[in-house]
């Protein structure tokens, strides 16, 4: 056969839009005029436990089957290092004496796990292990074309929408039109995909399903099976096990088996179905793979399609974000090109519901945690092993939960973070001899919680403190005192730990951790040219502390509790370590003004008291916002793909609309290469994914909450609403974003000037709202209030709504 020659007609991208299955305000799709060359370019499609990434080839496609429960590795007791602890003393006293770099020294010798922790990003075979994919479904699709005819393809178009979560692949050869639909199924737990064309015995192919190891694959009448267990990292028989069954269900035609293969000829239409799991969260997995395919055969194709498109939407529909008309005749991957060049603030809008379509995709109540990657990988050995990253990566998966009303999807998180204890307070005994949980720089399901293999990046100890900054903000924006109830011991537990392990510095009295380091960046002692990155009480994890202990408290109060937790949080929170302004006026990053390695390193983690923490604000702290915005300047705008994402967030809360939407082009600037760069190569792939590089899911979750952080803050005790509006969106509308205190929010503006609002209360609450400078009359529900130093106050209860009009 010919080589295919792609006749690409872009009037095509707008015909697929004239049969939705919903009439929402906006069409919301990535739109494609060939087949993927690269993983990259492919859709991701998932259901929070299971997904799949077709390339939509035209002879050949491959398509990427995932679990997010497919991990390698087990338990592993080695990392628990026993003589760790014997060497602690003397590490603080030589950081106390200033003798950072011979601390260093026996922390990389002996202040480390044991075992190999996480192999430096390879641990597929090591007991830490890693997230792997499933494997890939194979189709090749014969046409049946002699060699002497034109064998050109016309209309090709590759589509997915966010507004059902269905892909689809559609294309003409011969004058005969193919089509075919994938989605992973919300309501059945299936992976699906429907091939038809509109002539009759025009469907032929050959499927085959592959994995590179770990893996028997059998055809069985009209299904392949593949069925494997996963390292576990001892050389023994505790690894994952997993299956996988794909059937073919065909109209007309004939469908053959041979060895590891199935060939369908002649068919009308096929139903492929792929149902898979393995043994981590369900021991009973092999039944429940059968019981799926049986329920989904039962089941019509338009009502397995109806039942899957109704459940994504009760989630997806719940937020709208109008910035102007959606550009869909033009491909997304020359959108995104154009992007740099011009102004489309429908394309910011697109991909903002991308993001929260990847989380509706990527996780749910019952799952894991979403990864590196989400729930998506093409590899066996996917990057820093796809595991949890908890110095930011991990957190910022879960930035947009709250505010873009997925609160119910942070209950991964959540539940992940409660289960890291048991653990954690080993860690906690081993390693310091201290009281409560700690959890170091990763993790994984086997919940792992000791420092990592180099004190570089691993001796970091502040992760599950920042993990329980999720467990409060849950409750900020959502009252719920049973929930905080029992979130309660996880915060005493980790503040508990700080109680009970950092020391007193001699300058200031001032209460540190010590070891510790300000997440993967190194700076210079005086006189010496060789960098160090141990040290005592860096200011990320101040902010985080303190946080920590304000959060318990709060916790505490609001349930009536004082124990001896609490006591000591009173006595110690004013005994940290205030954040300190150079001499040169920008924010220091650890006690001591030292030189950086790096100025524009990509992590400015001592700004985590303005975004994701509430510490620093123009508002209450003029003089710290001042020194943050010094430290961004000083940082740049480049670095790696979750960095830009989350210096959107920084500006936006630095006010700064204008400078927000700068990251927000920086971050969507056109990436390529997907080998591991650590300082540049960053931005956004063609479908839309972020590019550290390589991929990694965080800058799109990080995307997603700077956008929405751009037009709705409630972090200071008040709703603030279009704080960082860019002059480029100076028409538009949203509905359905959230606040801390209870309530979902829609806003309109015109000429960049907000002209209404609502207010729908999900618990019954006081909301207060800070009403724009240029506003002097306010009528709530068509009646005429007072404005009150700049503010109004308004008492709802649970389901009301407040209708804001502003003159």
């Amino acid at each position: 056969m010919k080589k295919l020659q792609f006749i690409l007609l872009s009037s095509l991208l707008s015909l697929m839009f004239s049969c939705k299955d919903t009439t929402p305000e906006q069409t919301l799709s990535l739109n494609f005029t060939s087949p993927a060359d690269k993983w990259e370019e492919t859709l991701p499609l998932g259901n929070g436990r299971i997904g799949m990434m077709p390339d939509g080839g035209i002879v050949n496609e491959k398509i990427v089957i995932n679990d997010i429960t497919m991990w390698a590795g087990s338990e592993d007791p080695d990392a628990f290092n026993p003589d760790a602890k014997e060497y602690l003393p003397e590490i603080q006293k030589l950081l106390l004496e200033g003798k950072n770099l011979e601390a260093q020294e026996i922390m990389y010798n002996y202040f480390k796990c044991g075992g190999q922790g996480s192999a430096f990003g390879n641990a597929k075979d090591a007991p830490y292990g890693c997230f792997q994919k499933v494997g890939d479904l194979d189709i090749e699709y014969l046409y049946n074309i002699d060699s002497g005819e034109n064998d050109s393809v016309r209309n090709y178009l590759r589509n997915l929408s966010l507004n059902n979560a269905v892909a689809t692949t559609q294309f003409e050869i011969r004058g005969i039109k193919y089509e075919r639909e994938y989605f992973a199924s919300h309501a059945n737990d299936i992976l699906v995909i429907k091939l038809t064309a509109d002539k009759k015995n025009a469907i032929s192919l050959e499927l085959n399903l592959n994995r590179q190891e770990r893996a028997i694959v059998n055809a069985e009448g009209n299904r392949l099976i593949m069925k494997g267990q996963l390292n576990d990292g001892h050389n023994g028989n505790n690894g994952v096990k997993y299956l996988t069954t794909v059937e073919v269900i065909n109209k007309e035609g004939s469908l053959n088996s041979t060895g590891s293969t199935l060939q369908l000829t002649n068919a009308d239409e096929a139903l492929i179905l792929i149902s898979t799991s393995t043994d981590m969260l369900d021991k009973d997995y092999a039944a429940t793979v059968e019981n799926l395919i049986t329920d989904a055969k039962k089941t019509s194709f338009k009502r397995l399609k109806q039942n899957h498109t109704d459940l994504y939407q009760e989630k997806f529909n719940r937020v709208e974000l109008n910035l102007g008309e959606q550009d869909n005749n033009t491909s997304t991957d020359q959108r995104l090109i154009d992007f740099q060049e011009n102004n489309d603030p429908a394309f910011a809008a697109l991909y903002f519901q991308y993001g929260r379509y990847l989380m509706i995709s990527g996780t749910n109540e019952n799952s894991l945690p979403l990864n590196l990657q989400g729930l998506w990988s093409n590899q066996l050995q996917t990057p820093w092993n796809g595991d949890y990253h908890l110095n930011i990566n991990l957190q910022m998966n879960y930035w947009p939960a709250e505010v873009c009303n997925l609160s119910e999807l942070h209950k991964p998180l959540i539940d992940f973070t409660k289960s890291l204890i048991p653990s954690g307070e080993k860690t906690a005994k081993t390693f310091y001899g201290a009281d409560g949980w700690v959890a170091h720089m990763m993790s994984n399901p086997w919940l792992y919680t000791a420092p990592g293999e180099h004190a570089s990046w691993g001796a970091t100890n502040t992760g599950g403190a920042w993990l329980c900054e999720h467990l409060y903000e849950h409750y900020s924006f959502n009252k719920d005192e049973e929930y905080l109830r029992s979130v309660y011991p996880a915060l005493a537990g980790a503040a508990d730990f700080f109680l009970s392990s950092m020391i007193k510095e001699q300058k200031n009295g001032w209460l540190v951790t010590a070891p510790s380091s300000s997440p993967e960046n190194a700076f210079y002692l005086p006189g010496s040219s060789e960098s160090v990155f141990v040290c005592m009480g860096p200011t990320m994890d101040v902010q985080i502390i303190k946080e920590l202990f304000t959060n318990t408290l709060n916790a505490a109060e609001a349930l009536g509790i004082e124990d001896i937790t609490t006591k000591k949080i009173r006595e110690a929170i004013n005994q940290l370590p205030s954040m300190q302004i150079s001499s040169e006026g920008y924010l220091q990053e650890w006690l001591e003004d030292y030189i950086e390695q790096d100025p524009e390193h990509r992590h400015v983690s001592h700004l985590y008291g303005l975004y994701p923490s509430n510490q620093i604000s123009p508002e209450l702290t003029p003089e710290l916002a001042e020194a943050a915005r010094k430290t961004l300047n000083r940082r740049g705008d480049g670095g790696t793909g979750w960095s830009r994402a989350w210096k959107i967030n920084f500006w936006a809360r630095l006010l700064d609309g204008d400078r927000a939407y700068k990251l927000l082009k920086s971050l969507l600037e056109p990436a390529f290469g997907s080998d591991v760069n650590m300082r540049s190569g960053g931005g956004t792939y063609p479908n839309l994914f972020c590019a550290h590089p390589p991929f990694q899911i965080d800058g799109n979750f990080g995307g997603t909450a700077g956008i929405a952080e751009m037009l709705l803050q409630s972090h200071n005790g008040y709703i603030h609403l279009l704080p960082a509006l860019p002059q480029n969106w100076s028409e538009g509308s949203f509905s359905g974003l959230r606040v801390r205190g209870g309530a979902e929010i829609d806003a309109k503006w015109h000429n960049g000037l907000l002209t209404n609002a609502a207010i729908k209360a999900n618990v019954t609450d006081s909301f207060k709202l800070m009403v724009p400078d240029n506003v002097n009359s306010v009528t709530i529900n068509g009646k005429k209030i007072n404005i009150e130093d700049g503010y109004i106050s308004i008492s709802l209860n649970k389901g009301d709504k407040a209708d804001i009009k502003f003159s």
